[in-house]
This record gives C-alpha cells, sequence and structure tokens, in this order.
C-alpha cells in the first residue's frame, strides 16, 4: 500500500521560452537543475504544495503551504465536470465531458503557476481507471494543458482518504468505518486507533479496505436520478449492499467501544447542509461536524419526499447534484445497515489533503526548523 501511495510529483514551471516545445508540469521538481542555487533543496519547508483530484464527477485543487504541524490552504478551485457521464453505457469519456475536464484543468494550471508551486501530485481515479480511452485523454490533457495526470488504483485512493481524514478519527474510538462515496467508485476502510505522530498529522491505522465499482453517477444512470420512488432507492440500497455486506463480514465491529462512520463525499457533506439548514454550503459548519444516525435518518426521508424541482431549488444541493444525491443517500443507507452506527462524523476533506500531507511528510517539512506560523 505505501509504495503504491508514496510516489508523488512534482510541478515544472514554464520558464524555457524556446517554441519547439512546451515543458509539462508533473513529476519533476520545480526548478531545473541549472535554475536552482547551489546547496539548495529541491523542497523547502516553506514551499507551496499543490494537490489536484481528477473524479468521476468532479475536478478539485488545494494549492497549501506547511505550517506547524500541519497547512494552510492558499487556494482552492472545484468544479463539477462529469467526466464519467455516460462512461456505464459507452465505455468511454465522452467528447463534450472531456472538453469540461480540460477547461477545469487549464484554470487548475494557471492558479498553480500563479502560486509559484513548487511540488505537485495530480491524479485521475475511478473514470480513468475504467474507461477505453482514459490514456488516450492523459495524453491530451499533457499535449494541451501541460499537466501529467496520473491514474491511481483504487488501493491508493483508499490510503489517500485515510490519510486526508486522520485528524478527525475520535481518538478513544477502537474502530472507525471511513467511506468516500464517489461518482464512479467508492471505498471503505477499516481504520484502528490513529496513531499520533511528534511532527505532522497522526497516521492512520489502516486494518482493511474495499473498493466498490458503484458511485453516484454510474448508480443514477442504471436506476434513474430524478424521479426516484422508494421501491428504487431500495433497488440502489441492495445493488450496494451486495458489496458491503462481505466487507462488513470479513471486518465485524462489534463488541467494540466508541465505533463511529466517518464520511468524505459530496453525498454525506451535503446531507450535512440540509440538516443545517445552511442557506449557502459553508465548510467551517460541515467540515468535523457530527452527526446522529436518525438525524441521517431523517434528512435522507425528506430528500425522498422532495420532488426533483425540489432539490434543485435546496441551496446545498442545487441543479449539479440534484440527480445524483438519492443514488448517494442509497450508497450510505448500505454502509449504515452493514455498519449500525450512532454517530457518523462528516468530512470535507478527503484525497487533496492525503496527497498534501504524503508530500510534505516525505519532505520532512514538518521536523524541520523555521517553518513559517501562517
Amino acid at each position: 500500500m505505501d509504495d503504491e501511495a508514496g510516489n508523488t510529483g512534482s510541478v515544472d514551471r514554464a520558464r524555457d521560452p524556446a517554441p519547439r516545445r512546451r515543458r509539462r508540469w508533473g513529476r519533476r521538481s520545480f526548478h531545473a537543475p541549472h535554475e536552482r542555487p547551489a546547496g539548495e533543496s529541491n523542497h523547502r519547508p516553506d514551499a507551496t504544495y499543490a494537490a489536484l483530484d481528477l473524479g468521476t464527477n468532479n475536478c478539485r485543487l488545494l494549492v497549501a503551504r506547511p505550517t506547524a504541524d500541519s497547512f494552510r490552504v492558499v487556494d482552492a478551485f472545484s468544479r463539477i465536470i462529469r467526466l464519467g457521464e455516460g462512461l456505464s453505457k459507452t465505455g468511454r469519456l465522452s467528447d463534450t465531458a472531456i472538453e469540461r475536464a480540460v477547461d477545469a484543468l487549464a484554470i487548475c494550471r494557471d492558479k498553480m503557476k500563479n502560486r509559484t508551486v513548487a511540488r505537485a501530485r495530480l491524479i485521475a481515479t475511478e473514470a480513468c481507471r475504467a474507461a477505453e480511452n482514459g490514456e488516450e485523454f492523459r495524453a491530451r490533457v499533457a499535449e494541451q494543458v501541460g499537466l501529467e495526470l496520473e491514474i491511481v488504483d483504487r488501493e491508493t485512493e483508499a490510503t489517500l482518504a485515510a490519510s486526508g481524514c486522520s485528524p478527525l478519527l475520535d481518538p478513544q474510538a477502537q474502530g472507525v468505518i471511513l467511506f468516500d462515496i464517489g461518482g464512479g467508485s467508492s471505498e471503505l476502510v477499516r481504520l484502528g486507533p490513529s496513531k499520533p505522530t511528534k511532527f505532522g498529522p497522526p497516521l492512520p491505522e489502516i486494518q482493511g479496505w474495499m473498493s466498490i465499482p458503484i458511485g453516484v453517477v454510474n448508480l443514477s444512470e442504471r436506476h434513474g436520478g430524478v424521479a426516484v420512488t422508494r421501491a428504487i432507492y431500495e433497488n440502489m440500497i441492495s445493488e450496494v449492499g451486495a458489496y458491503v455486506d462481505r466487507f462488513a463480514a470479513e471486518h465485524p465491529m462489534r463488541g467494540l467501544s466508541n465505533v463511529h462512520l466517518l464520511g468524505t463525499s459530496g453525498t454525506v457533506t451535503t446531507i450535512a447542509g440540509v440538516h443545517l439548514e445552511l442557506k449557502r454550503y459553508e465548510r467551517r459548519y460541515i467540515d468535523g461536524c457530527w452527526m446522529a444516525d436518525e438525524q441521517i435518518s431523517s434528512v435522507i426521508g425528506r430528500l425522498l419526499d422532495m420532488t426533483y424541482e425540489e432539490r434543485v431549488a435546496n441551496p446545498c444541493i442545487g441543479p449539479e447534484r440534484a440527480d445524483l444525491v438519492l443514488a448517494g443517500c442509497a450508497i450510505l443507507d448500505a454502509i449504515r445497515r452493514a455498519f449500525p452506527c450512532e454517530r457518523v462524523r462528516v468530512a470535507d476533506r478527503g484525497l487533496r489533503e492525503g496527497m498534501l500531507v504524503q508530500m510534505m511528510r516525505a519532505d520532512s517539512v514538518w521536523s524541520r526548523a523555521g517553518i513559517p506560523q501562517l
């Protein structure tokens, strides 16, 4: 697991004025050897880092700088691009979806340039893994945008989610089930008590993981996401439950104290926003909040009773998620039935934070003196 998750990339700064070939941003250090002052390390404690997650539904970027024992976000970008739209039917990324992704990635590239990013990891997940033209798309992004995407496997995806969410584990919990409901796949991770470290965030103890080839995009395409009856909703739960129940049989949580679920996805953050009746989505109220099991049931019941138009009108759902949110709720309900817990912690963090933590830990930024208190 460490071998697959440990490779990190760097961002090239396009400083070569020669027109012969554009340099690509990817797994390289920021400075070319002749540009770096003698004796200067590639990655200083005050360097700027970037993490990009290109998923089936979203394109997300975080740009951050290290602090004493964590990092401070200095720029961010998130856009719903639906890269995997229609993939479950055709097996390919569509031309329109690719255009949306390329446009979003160009914005990410410019943000990294403007922030003088020194080190980055740029990953693509399920849509690019599953698509027949995934490698073709990756080559197009490299040529047109100048970004070298890394198509990661599912184990790496689960590991990054655990690394990004480890600060939200209840330190008193004997067991935690982390779930990441994505657009094309969903990850389950069984975590033991987190391990405090002298420098940086705590280390997650991964005791088992599973990747389910079902996410909100392909599940809603199969069952429908606009008009969802209770019967359709139960069919979605059953499809997901066939996978989740196997994982629960291998990783029973009975007899452990303070067990809780930890969710990182648009589904669980949307549920939290609806529960809090926010007038607009605000991360500061969502990330790290606790929800009781009955509160989640209440919100899902409300969502099932809403029309599609009512879901569109909800400020925490909107038109971009209105046809996907109930598929996400069905995946969550399959997990809750397999792992009944009294409480769920909500995380508005995940793969990007995991990449940042891994890169900064690899560079030993938190163990060096002189890290700025930003």
